[in-house]
């Protein structure tokens, strides 16, 4: 009868749910305060570099000797084909291990990108520390391959919310990246746990949450939701190249350097070059100065393509970091761009930009969506998910991710199961 009585409780599904939710709860408070930890520290480390990067201008000239420095520490840890994000979404995907090396690397390496002016984010460089604290955590907690997984997630959603202040946009975003059309629901109250635990810690270290307040939001109307679309159908263009940029000079760099410490160091003195030629440091680091300049409406009409320009000479010559805060420096600075040519709110067409460019280059729109509400405010919903929408259907199959799959087709109700375009 005992025997019995256990085996109806292990196999009811409120027995099972509870299980399901102590279980994960605990473990979400742990990855979520030591992955808040790390991303705080990660976060002072970028604010510091930076910060000593403006004071002293002449830093500039030393990227040469950071990106040696960078090189070699990948080499000297037998990680040259380190694949950064692509290996942590293949982790989830499939059964590749996430080397326990890949989070002190990206870490110092990416610190010393910005330290020098390297134009790269730290959101992406957050999902490889996040990805590697989850799995080296949840290899010691010994879970199973599949409680791997979402360990693995709930490290990155950790390291992205203590980061960017974006819990929920962090929680989903873990869920929504790997498989376009398919979220990893079970990884649901562990990632969001996670990421609000992660914010918390960010918090108590005096790390605030971004936020860009909008100027107007002019009144919804058929002339505005004619601009918003587009608006929607150009940034899923410019998605589209900046997608192409950032593979292309990957591609020709190992064509005509095939030595990755002469790569790096081709890298640098084009980078240096192209930045006394235009004359401004702009273009230097995550672009959060120019975000703020495009939000408030004043950002020089050619901004965005330069800054696709230094961000694909830096990643491609080997320079880490992310591509999320440069993706919506570009978006930010893009919209901004067409509204003030057009007429139209500057600042509510940077929020726009924003929020297009980074469903256009990551495939998550319900990400995309929740992100630009919990940056700018609910006042411009409408448009956020309009512009969102069109560009989401007009981009394609870029994406800057390699391991991505599209489960599902974007313009049709059928399995594909495909990678980006190349």
């Amino acid at each position: 009868m005992m025997e019995k009585l256990k085996l109806d409780r292990q196999e009811s599904p409120v027995w099972t749910n509870l299980l399901y939710f102590l279980k994960w709860s605990l473990i979400a408070a742990v990855l979520g305060t030591v992955g808040g930890f790390f991303g705080s520290l990660f976060s002072l480390g970028i604010t510091q570099a930076t910060g000593l990067r403006q004071g002293n201008p002449w830093l500039l000239f030393a990227m040469p000797a950071a990106g040696l420095v960078i090189v070699w520490l990948y080499s000297v840890t037998h990680q040259e084909k380190n694949r950064g994000t692509d290996m942590v979404i293949d982790s989830i995907s499939s059964n590749e291990k996430i080397t326990g090396v890949t989070g002190p690397l990206i870490f110092i390496s990416t610190v010393l990108t910005h330290l020098v002016g390297g134009s790269s984010g730290r959101e992406g460089a957050a999902l490889q520390l996040g990805g590697s604290i989850g799995s080296v955590l949840g290899r010691l907690l010994k879970l199973d391959e599949k409680d791997l997984k979402i360990a693995t997630m709930c490290g990155m959603s950790a390291v992205f919310a203590a980061l960017f202040g974006t819990p929920i946009a962090a929680g989903v975003f873990s869920l929504e990246v790997v498989s376009i059309g398919v979220l990893y629901y079970a990884a649901m109250v562990p990632c969001l746990f996670s990421a609000y635990i992660g914010q918390a810690v960010a918090g108590a270290f005096g790390i605030p949450p971004e936020n860009y307040p909008i100027a107007q939001v002019p009144p919804i109307s058929f002339g505005s939701v004619g601009f918003t679309v587009l608006l929607g159908a150009l940034c899923a263009l410019v998605s589209m190249l900046f997608c192409i940029i950032l593979h292309r000079a990957g591609y020709l760099y190992r064509k005509f350097f095939k030595n990755p410490y002469i790569r790096v160091l081709a890298g640098s003195a084009l980078f240096i070059a192209l930045t006394m030629a235009v004359g401004t440091g702009d273009y230097l680091g995550s672009g959060i100065q120019l975000i703020e300049g495009a939000v408030e409406g004043q950002v020089r009409y050619e901004a965005f393509f330069m800054k696709m320009i230094f961000t694909a000479i830096a990643l491609g010559a080997g320079f880490k970091g992310g591509e999320i805060v440069p993706t919506l420096c570009v978006g930010a600075t893009f919209g901004c761009t067409v509204g003030s040519l057009l007429g139209f709110s500057p600042s509510l067409c940077a929020a726009c930009g924003m929020a297009a460019l980074f469903v256009g280059v990551t495939n998550c729109p319900i990400t995309s969506l929740i992100i630009a509400l919990e940056l700018f405010g609910y006042a411009g919903m409408e448009y956020y998910s309009i512009v969102i929408a069109v560009s989401f259907a007009l981009s394609g199959y870029y994406g800057l991710y390699a391991s991505q799959k599209f489960v599902y087709s974007k313009t049709k109700t059928e399995f594909i199961n495909r990678r980006p375009n190349p």
